[in-house]
């Protein structure tokens, strides 16, 4: 068995619709164990998630784009987090990111570049999306990978939808499509321990 951790910040419930898609995709993959970890309004988690995160073969990262970046919540988590990266916790683990904001670009990139220096930062090994952009004249907003996020997962909700209707439908099958993914990647790098 394998499992992965996937800790994130939702603001207003259209990231934790993205993360819940990602699950969806994780465990479609058979012996893939997942923990959903939220990080509360005020940046914190509780002992017994970051003694998830230490027992995870990979953890996913996720926070909306808010001014050009992640979340102060996200923020606040990723500093406190110090203490595994001191000894080492999470080095070689695989990870991965993902964000959600209003506009199209809306620089998710910067977020998403972030994560991956975070990452970095423990140690860990990055895994991208896999998947190929739906950029073509004929391609549908519905299609997989719309936003083209090569380095990590990207979706778009407009300012004024609710969590059921944002993110986009082809945007929650991409973060599904991500997920099984990432889950492929555990199962193998652990093969090869």
């Amino acid at each position: 068995m394998s499992k992965v951790a996937v800790v994130y910040f939702s603001g207003y419930g259209h990231t934790h619709k993205q993360a819940e898609a990602v699950k969806e995709g994780l465990v479609t993959v058979p012996g893939t164990i997942v923990e959903l970890i939220r990080i509360d309004s005020e940046g914190n988690l509780s002992d017994a998630a970051w003694e998830m995160l230490v027992a995870s073969d990979g953890i996913i990262f996720g926070s909306p784009t808010y001014m050009g970046n992640v979340a102060w919540q996200f923020k606040k988590f990723a500093d406190a987090s110090s203490k595994p990266w001191f000894i080492g916790e999470w080095k070689d683990k695989l990870a991965a990111g993902f964000t959600n904001s209003a506009s199209q670009n809306g620089d998710k990139g910067v977020t998403i570049s972030y994560l991956i220096t975070f990452a970095m930062q423990h140690g860990m090994l990055w895994v991208g999306t896999g998947l190929m952009p739906s950029s073509s004249k004929a391609a549908q907003r519905s299609d997989l990978n719309w936003l083209g996020g090569f380095s990590g997962l990207l979706a778009a909700s407009p300012s004024d939808s609710t969590p059921e209707e944002g993110p986009h439908a082809g945007d929650l099958e991409t973060a599904k499509a991500f997920g099984k993914r990432f889950a492929e990647q555990v199962i193998r790098a652990n093969k090869k321990l």
